[in-house]
């Protein structure tokens, strides 16, 4: 039996899911009859693990896959929602219209799930966006988890309760599912560590003490290290008599769910169990680790030890000392651990990070340490923007991905100080992740506010409005880019910086060519034939500049003159061990071999650029070189690959938005290439070929493009055809 095919991006699952059989089954029927469902419960209840495996049962089901859109790290008032939707879905458009309507015409006519995690502080926006991508997705589901219901008419709630807990210290405990996770648990920090006729009661006893709320029970589990699990139900007992059962605030035990930030509305109080279970954990922890857990609250979504050095590390907590504090709070299930492509990184749950968002506000150190994590992120983007040109462009892609979160938190604690000049600088460092890594909407959100709060003129500003006017062009709006064009010329004009006007060169002449004034553009960009790469506040320029100035040649028909700028820009990417650039170039190689009717040099350029954009995980550049592929297999009378080849690539660009771009030149292109392969091997088979690769999975379909064909794989011409 053939796997099920699984699309969408959901979350390894970090533990075994214990019991929740009846509440599976529930919330599965009723996603399957209701379009929108909200799980809620208080925090540490389990509604993310829950929504999770869900999701993943009802994955293969949905045509178009199931997406997981992490809400936590976001900031209310921002409007942020659709474009944490949009990053989650494989959607790349980068245009100017509003995100909101950008995703949903992108999940009109598809059958997909989306799950919205942490909805408690977004509720408004989770309320606009539901009510605007139902009504135009009729194929979508929505499933949220939340600490109170998003308040729509069309939304069915599920309360997620606690899990049962023995009613008395039977012998039969060791079946009861709180019990059962405790256990687990326990024998992760306790290896053998089982249910006896010793420990039975007092299991038994501990899980009614914490009411079976999951992460209560896990915090208390990871402390098995230490003592007894009698010894540890007489310590929660002291500290339940010392607490009392009043209903007031108790500041011991942490914040309250209606103190999360952002949030202007009440929620149900939390559970005395787990503010019980958080406090003692916290309290059992040393000082310094206390402080430890406090200070990494100033992060979104998840960080690496290189990170927590910077924002833990100063005279109260040595910065030697920063590994051995991040391994003891993962010990004791304060921090999680993760293994990413990124390398090692760790996160803290909503709950936890919470409750040390509070201490950190009641130490005096919360706008202290934002700092620390500002300046991190600062000098990680300055570093990033030297490194870019240049070998590991792959792994410094994944690491800064991997930050995009704290990115933005960077950024947006700038804006609120009214940081404008360390915003520009970091929103001007990063203009290789707002254009080449496909986040221009952010950089233009970043870099207009940051602009707009700090006009000073001087080099930062410049290459700010530099860094603005390029995503500009990464969205085709052209109008915006030229005019910063201007205004950058205007900026760098006694700039003695020897990459200023190759910078300014590409920012007008880039601008110029993708509104079509090629002759123009022309004329600007040929400042880059005259000139070498040097080292300079726009390490960049050079590489932009040869690569538009190539696609220009092509555009004009200039075919040799494109191909001798294009081999030119990659002996100096190869030169520098850099991929992007050179992806670019190859690909310009490609069409100029094209033609010059050169179609297997073409196909060879166009493997290599495909491999380079692969690596990188450029969806546009990827689409691109299989259309420019399959253009040149059908040069070759290869029709049927081909045709094979515009469905792996139709399918990708079903996921960027608009076809070919919008392009004139692409479009014509691969319309010239379906008729064609049409023509020579007929509709039907045409028709099989394309379905075949437009519903293979899509990196299957990548590593096909990328394998050269075989002489047996040219599909003869239908008889009576010509040519």
């Amino acid at each position: 039996m053939a796997e099920e095919r699984r699309v969408g991006n959901l979350p390894m699952e970090t533990g075994r899911l214990v019991g929740r059989r009846a509440e599976l089954a529930q919330v599965r029927q009723t996603v399957r009859r209701s379009r929108l469902v909200t799980v809620t419960g208080v925090g540490g209840v389990g509604k993310t693990r829950l929504a999770r495996r869900v999701a993943g049962e009802l994955q293969p089901s949905f045509a178009d896959g199931a997406w997981w859109v992490e809400l936590s790290p976001l900031s209310a008032g921002r409007k942020a929602l659709p474009y944490a939707i949009a990053e989650a879905l494989p959607l790349a458009d980068q245009t100017t219209r509003p995100m909101l309507e950008v995703v949903a015409e992108y999940l009109a006519g598809r059958q997909a799930l989306l799950v919205w995690d942490t909805c408690e502080h977004l509720v408004e926006d989770c309320q606009e966006v539901a009510a605007t991508l139902l009504t135009r997705a009729p194929g979508l589901r929505i499933l949220a988890t939340s600490r109170r219901p998003l308040g729509l008419s069309a939304e069915e709630v599920v309360a997620l309760e606690p899990l049962p807990v023995p009613e008395a210290d039977d012998a039969a405990a060791e079946d009861n599912d709180a019990v059962m996770l405790l256990t687990e648990r326990a024998a992760e920090a306790v290896p053998g560590f089982t249910v006896t006729d010793a420990n039975r009661a007092e299991l038994a006893a501990l899980c009614r003490r914490l009411e079976g709320l999951p992460l209560a029970l896990e915090l208390a589990a990871a402390r098995l290290r230490e003592m007894s699990v009698a010894e540890l139900n007489q310590r929660l007992a002291d500290r339940y008599a010392i607490l009392g059962d009043t209903e007031g605030e108790d500041y011991d035990a942490g914040p309250s769910p209606r103190s999360r930030p952002g949030s202007s509305e009440e929620v149900p109080p939390r559970h005395q169990a787990l503010r019980t279970a958080i406090g003692w954990s916290h309290q059992l922890c040393t000082p310094a680790e206390r402080l430890a857990w406090a200070r990494l609250s100033v992060f979104a979504g998840s960080f690496d030890l290189e990170a927590a050095r910077r924002v833990l590390a100063d005279e109260r907590l040595p910065i030697a000392q920063v590994p051995y504090l991040v391994a003891a709070l993962v010990q004791d299930s304060i921090l999680e651990w993760t293994p990413t492509g990124a390398g090692e990184r760790y996160r803290m749950l909503d709950t936890l990070r919470e409750y040390g968002a509070f201490w950190l506000h009641e130490l005096g150190e919360e706008r202290t340490v934002r700092r620390r994590h500002r300046d991190h992120y600062l000098a990680l983007a300055r570093a990033a923007d030297a490194a870019w040109i240049g070998p590991g462009q792959a792994a410094l892609y994944d690491g800064m991905t991997a930050e995009h979160a704290n990115l933005r938190a960077a950024l947006d604690f700038c804006l609120a100080e009214g940081d404008g000049g360390t915003a520009l600088e970091m929103g001007g460092a990063l203009w290789f992740f707002w254009f080449a890594c496909g986040f221009a909407r952010d950089g233009r959100h970043y870099l207009d506010r940051a602009l707009a709060l700090d006009p000073a003129p001087g080099p930062t500003r410049a290459k700010a409005l530099w860094a603005c006017g390029i995503a500009a062009i990464a969205q085709g709006d052209t109008e915006t880019s030229s005019r910063f064009a201007t205004a950058f010329r205007s900026a760098v004009a006694d700039d003695t910086d020897r990459t200023a006007p190759l910078a300014a060169a590409y920012l007008e002449g880039g601008s110029l060519t993708v509104s079509g004034h090629q002759t123009r553009a022309a004329k600007v960009l040929d400042i880059s034939a005259h000139t070498r790469p040097c080292r300079g506040r726009y390490d960049a320029a050079w590489f932009l500049a040869r690569a538009a100035r190539a696609f220009v040649h092509v555009h004009l028909g200039q075919f040799a003159d494109a191909a001798a700028v294009a081999d030119d820009l990659c002996a100096e990417c190869g030169r520098r061990g850099e991929t992007w650039a050179r992806a670019w170039g190859d690909y310009m190689r490609a069409l100029a071999a094209l033609g010059l009717g050169r179609a297997e040099e073409a196909a060879i350029h166009a493997r290599t650029a495909l491999d380079g954009k692969r690596r990188l995980r450029d969806s546009l550049g990827i689409a691109m070189a299989i259309d420019l592929l399959a253009s040149a297999a059908v040069a070759t009378r290869n029709a049927a690959q081909a045709a094979r080849f515009l469905g792996v690539a139709e399918q990708i660009w079903r996921t960027l938005g608009t076809p070919q771009m919008g392009m004139p030149e692409l479009v014509a292109a691969r319309r010239a290439c379906e008729a064609e392969a049409r023509r020579l091997i007929g509709d039907d088979a045409y028709k099989a070929a394309f379905h075949g690769g437009y519903h293979t999975d899509p990196d299957a379909g990548i590593a096909e493009a990328l394998r050269p064909p075989g002489p047996s794989q040219h599909a003869p011409a239908q008889p009576g055809s010509t040519g």
